[in-house]
């Protein structure tokens, strides 16, 4: 069960040698000059707008620091981390070229926020703004490193409230539930910006809403006294060695200034509070406990003074430096994808037997993980003995490939999601696949953790590259209602960073399948449940079939009007203009397929051959993912267009249970008829 170890304090910490006592001060003090020095950079419009000090919590952050091995363990700071990250590895120089967000920062090249340190190369990771969901990515890659045997550590750093995040919670269950390599790090200064903690938890520290969690030991200290947070790091490791579980180290920190410079704490704390928090500086208390164990005044002063030397250099030399490149923002949006030498277009002529797309998908899967050893996947329900998801997707994977490879996840999408982006930290060659939810509907826990999937490339400055595709069971037909129907495109579209692909027949469910988890970057690889079983979407597909990225497919040829669409209306569509080529009409069908990225391309020029253009998706027609086509070809197809562009989608109402509510919010082939004609007769 839970193990807690409480602190002693300096003064009874045993004393470490002299050299190191002078390294450590050299540190601590180095920390605070560029803590202290940060608001004049602000102060002189050169940058570093962000800043949050990090004095009053300088025992824990050397001690964290001097922890972390370079190049071995993975440390997850948070924004305050400053003296974390320059005992872990970082320069001054660096520091000061990520706070007034230069080019040549190592932690993204000026494109993250400031006081956001990292150092990617060495293993100090770049991170987000999003309070504590980097527990989930350290929980992730610490699966990692069990997985694969090493003997690395995650280290992750954050402030008490951001605790109070249900995302924390989801990590510190699964490390503990896991027994995974990972040191959960609280820093407890008393507030979240002007929130208290007693607004946050009814235990006075939040480590203790943990003490029954089995496997994982609580350990408590002074973050204000090197000495004891040392001891508590060194407990906390030495205990994750064994492999027995997971690590909290609670440390009593004080914030002696502002939450950041951006916050006024006159506001909410008195001249007493300030005082006493100013009383309780770690630096000077330090000193003197440097003094006490005979390092004489005139060497530390000679610490202070090379100190002070490099950091002017440091400054000099970082305020020269060069500015990111506004011609460099496409850079790192997204990776080169992989492309099939054999099928470029994404097209076949098979004539084999035809599977539905269920069996494609799960063929796919298990053909992709034969081939690359490095591909896992996880989920809710994907694995439990005869079972393989709620529609079977994954039926018989565990007992080929075995629970370290595919295995179930918590009911906790955040969690499942959030854990794949770390686990792909451990090493490029990684796939990970995951059902991001059991229905498209239940993805929204998730969304935030898409959102960092969806920034980390290009955020790091292309120095990681999470390699996660996301399934999703999409759309109605089903008679499932609330929860069980619903489109996500309109949103996924908008956001840069990942791709978003949508089949309507089984060979290219298969073959978009592939091209995902053989490209590097983030694939959300939507699956039309309605298509699963359907006669509708059954297809042969080729040994090694592959779709492109950003290739649409041309499912029927016409010269009257061309309709666009994915997914289950590409069905609608066809059936249509099956019955307009009895009334002489013929329409061309242009399956879409991949919609980010978009092939404009083919849809140009279909749509400048038959001069009319429809689009249908099931998604909602008002906000939906066709007004963008239709804005795509307005712009650039005008002079050829005979008729208005005109679109057809769901009602802008949720999707109701009963069969009769959901016929008439959701699109079918007679709403595509009906405006087929209304183009057609413009």
């Amino acid at each position: 069960m839970t193990q807690t170890v409480l602190g002693h304090g300096m003064e009874t910490t045993q004393a470490s040698g002299k050299e190191e006592l002078k390294r450590w001060y050299q540190l601590m003090h180095m920390g605070r000059v560029l803590d202290e020095k940060a608001p004049n950079y602000l102060k002189q419009a050169i940058g570093w707008s962000y800043h949050a000090p990090c004095a009053g919590h300088d025992g824990i952050q050397l001690a964290l620091g001097l922890s972390f091995r370079a190049n071995k363990d993975f440390l997850f700071p948070y924004y305050r981390d400053l003296l974390t990250c320059l005992a872990a590895g970082l320069t001054p120089l660096e520091i000061i070229l990520n706070g007034i967000s230069k080019r040549d920062d190592v932690a993204g090249g000026g494109r993250h926020m400031s006081n956001h340190f990292a150092k990617p190369e060495i293993g100090i990771q770049n991170v987000s703004s999003c309070t504590g969901n980097h527990a989930l990515h350290a929980v992730g890659v610490a699966r990692a490193i069990k997985t694969y045997g090493s003997d690395a550590i995650a280290l992750c750093s954050q402030g008490e409230s951001s605790v109070s995040e249900g995302y924390v919670y989801e990590a510190i269950n699964g490390a503990s539930r896991e027994q995974l390599p990972v040191v959960f790090v609280f820093q407890d200064n008393g507030y979240g910006i002007s929130v208290p903690k007693c607004d946050q938890t009814a235990n006075e520290r939040v480590c203790d809403n943990f003490t029954g969690f089995l496997n994982l030991r609580i350990v408590k200290c002074d973050g204000k006294d090197p000495l004891d947070s040392m001891r508590a790091m060194q407990q906390a490791i030495a205990f994750v060695r064994t492999g027995a579980g997971a690590a909290i180290v609670h440390a009593d920190c004080v914030r002696i200034g502002n939450h950041s410079n951006s916050d006024k704490h006159e506001l909410y704390r008195d001249e007493a509070e300030m005082a006493a928090a100013k009383a309780l500086d770690p630096l000077p208390k330090f000193r003197r406990y440097c003094l006490e164990h005979d390092i004489p005044d005139a060497e530390l002063l000679e610490i202070e003074a090379l100190n002070a030397d490099q950091y002017n250099t440091a400054s000099d030399t970082a305020l020269r430096a060069a500015n990111p490149d506004p011609a460099s923002i496409h850079d790192f949006v997204l990776p080169d994808p992989w492309i099939s030498p054999l099928f470029p277009g994404g097209v076949h002529d098979e004539k084999g037997a035809s599977l539905t797309m269920l069996q494609a998908i799960n063929q796919t899967l298990k053909e992709e993980f034969r081939l690359n050893p490095d591909t896992y996947i996880w989920g809710q329900d994907v694995a439990n003995k005869d079972k393989g998801g709620i529609f079977n997707i994954t039926k018989g994977m565990q007992q080929e490939f075995g629970k370290t490879r595919v295995f179930n996840g918590p009911i906790a999408e955040d969690f499942i999601l959030g854990t794949a982006e770390g686990f792909s930290r451990f090493s490029d060659k990684i796939r990970v696949v995951v059902e991001g939810a059991e229905f498209a509907d239940y993805f929204w826990p998730a969304a935030e953790q898409l959102i960092e999937l969806s920034h980390d490339y290009w955020r790091s400055n292309g120095q990681f590259c999470p390699n996660v595709t996301v399934r999703l069971a999409s759309g109605g037909y089903i008679g499932g209602g609330l929860y069980h129907s619903q489109n996500l495109e309109g949103w996924l579209t908008n956001t840069p960073g990942i791709r978003v692909v949508v089949p309507a027949f089984a060979d290219d469910a298969a073959g978009l399948l592939r091209t995902s988890l053989r490209s590097r970057g983030v694939t959300v690889y939507l699956e039309p449940k309605f298509l699963y079983n359907s006669i509708l979407s059954k297809a042969s597909v080729p040994a090694d079939f592959a779709v492109p990225f950003g290739k649409a497919r041309v499912r029927r040829e016409g010269q009257n009007l061309t309709i666009l669409a994915y997914g289950t209306p590409v069905h609608f569509a066809l059936e249509a203009s099956e019955k307009l080529a009895k009334e002489g009409v013929q329409v061309e069908v242009v399956d879409l397929r991949s919609l980010s990225p978009l092939d404009t391309e083919t849809i140009f020029a279909s749509v400048k051959k038959t001069h009319r253009a429809l689009v249908a998706h099931e998604d909602k027609l008002f906000g939906g993912f066709g007004g963008e086509v239709a804005a795509q070809i307005a712009h650039a197809c005008f002079p050829w267009l005979d008729a208005p562009v005109e679109r057809v989608g769901s009602e802008f109402t949720p999707v109701g249970f009963n069969r009769i509510l959901e016929r008439a919010i959701l699109p079918n082939t007679d709403k595509l008829l009906a405006a087929a004609r209304k183009v057609l007769a413009f």
